[in-house]
């Protein structure tokens, strides 16, 4: 699975922009996380398609970085995101993103994004 890491100018209506690029070509947002951090604004969208997400970023002239996600389900309660990543953080992952994808009953999907995916993928498979 890929997310794409989009940097923002920080201007109204920039997010819409994304949103409606990806709209047009059907792209279905199945996890977003955004922030603005010192004015610098980065959103990194989790498609239904990548496929048809880079053709519609592309179109639009939207510049875009693809990372790898690998997803957990963790248990919805206090201190099971403390243990994942103090797992692995002890393993050497530095993460480049994190979010939200889903809760399921009492668990939930969390997705993280590493410049070492296939560590990472033999990390989060120990959970």
């Amino acid at each position: 699975m890929k997310d794409l890491a989009i940097q923002l100018t920080n201007r109204p209506g920039d997010l819409a922009r994304v949103a409606q690029a990806l709209a047009r070509r059907g792209v279905n947002i199945k996890a977003l996380a955004a922030l603005n951090v010192d004015g610098a604004a980065t959103t990194r969208i989790l498609p239904d398609d990548i496929v048809s997400a880079r053709e519609a970023l592309e179109a639009a002239n939207i510049r875009f970085d693809e990372g790898e996600v690998h997803t957990v389900l963790i248990e919805n309660r206090a201190g099971e995101l403390a243990m994942v990543a103090d797992r692995l953080g002890a393993g050497g992952i530095n993460l480049q993103a994190v979010y939200l994808t889903g809760i399921i009953d009492d668990l939930v999907e969390v997705a993280f994004v590493s410049d070492d995916p296939k560590k990472l993928k033999k990390l989060l498979g120990e959970f």
